[in-house]
């Protein structure tokens, strides 16, 4: 396949090198506003550095990749799906539940390929959690413990990323839009939200500092859910999943998982734990993007099958799952002012 980038940043980057490690993939065009960036992305996989969006969509490709700032996600998609292009946009889908829905439908009118960039499920901790509940290991599902968090505003490079509305919002459409990505990927849908949202600490209009919730799926399981700017202790995602037969934790950073299980409610307990020591190693010798850059690459063979019509099971996340996450953020900041819960229509399995 060969694949345009808008957006060359840090992430950006990252997601290039992913493409030049894909076998039968390549990287043909790039635009970013900041030509140097643009550019040393293009000395180092080939591909031809554009001097405008317009520009790059005119170079023959198959698909897009998008990590510009999250409010010019919009404009980029739209012309990708008029093009013809299938698209893996970077997290949040868009700034807003509306042009997430508008996104949403123009790939459908096209009948392209849309999927977004929740790539910590391609995490090692977060993938055996997902597939011990699928594999029945803690039993029957019971809920959901969520949480994500860092120390806030001296994390981000730029104001755009903190700053509503370009950023969309505050803690839950940074940290935890991928927290919410995995609540629902592991509840399998998520149709009401009740929270609570405070902007006490860094004081931005629209971006919360905390938010706490109650996401429920159709069956009624619930996940408690945490998304903070406040967690002063650093970075720390975490995700429990609790069931009739045991338990199962992940952890980032750093990696590592713990599974409880048993044969019946207070029966005798057996007890595995994964501390991935290699990861570890990894990061701490050549930084966090090490891990970040094999999660996009496994995340892009997942795109490629998909459109190459593949009915295999991935772990990619669609368009769906990135409205969803939209729409749950936005449903939280809907219960903190009316103090009751918000309903959301079911889109089915979550994907």
């Amino acid at each position: 396949m060969k694949f345009g980038l808008v957006g060359a940043g840090k992430i950006g980057k990252l997601r290039a090198k992913a493409v030049a490690r894909t076998p039968g993939s390549s990287l043909v065009a790039v635009f970013d506003v900041n030509r140097n960036s643009a550019e040393q992305v293009g000395r180092e996989t080939g591909a031809r550095v554009s001097a405008s969006l317009d520009e790059l969509m005119q170079v023959p490709m198959d698909a897009l990749i998008i990590s510009s700032p999250v409010h010019l996600h919009v404009e980029a998609c739209l012309l990708a799906f008029q093009r013809g292009l299938h698209v893996l946009c970077e997290k949040p889908l868009t700034h807003t539940v509306e042009t997430s829905r508008q996104v949403v439908r123009a790939a459908a009118d096209a009948g392209r390929v849309l999927a977004v960039g929740f790539n910590l499920r391609y995490y090692p901790a977060f993938r055996f959690i997902k597939d011990a509940i699928a594999d029945g290991k803690i039993g029957t599902l019971d809920h959901l413990r969520v949480f994500g968090g860092h120390e806030g505003l001296p994390k981000f490079d730029a104001e755009w990323q903190y700053r509503a509305p370009e950023s969309g919002g505050g803690a839950m459409w940074d940290v935890g839009i991928h927290m919410t990505d995995l609540a629902r990927y592991f509840l399998g849908e998520v149709t009401e939200v009740y929270g609570s949202m405070t902007e006490r600490v860094w004081n931005v209009p629209g971006s919360e500092d905390n938010a706490i919730a109650v996401f429920r799926n159709p069956q009624g399981i619930a996940a408690s859910y945490q998304a903070t700017w406040i967690e002063w202790k650093g970075y720390g995602i975490a995700v429990e999943a609790y069931g009739d037969r045991g338990m199962v934790r992940g952890e980032y950073a750093p990696m590592r998982n713990l599974l409880i299980t048993q044969d019946r409610p207070g029966g005798e307990r057996r007890v595995q734990r994964h501390r991935y020591p290699g990861i570890m190693l990894r990061e701490k010798l050549r930084s966090w993007q090490t891990t970040a850059l094999l999660s996009f690459i496994d995340e892009l063979k997942d795109f490629e099958a998909l459109v190459g019509g593949s009915n295999g099971k991935t772990r990619i996340a669609d368009g769906v799952a990135g409205l969803r996450a939209a729409e749950i953020a936005d449903a939280v900041r809907k219960s903190t002012t009316t103090g009751m819960a918000v309903r959301l229509p079911p889109y089915g399995a979550s994907t």
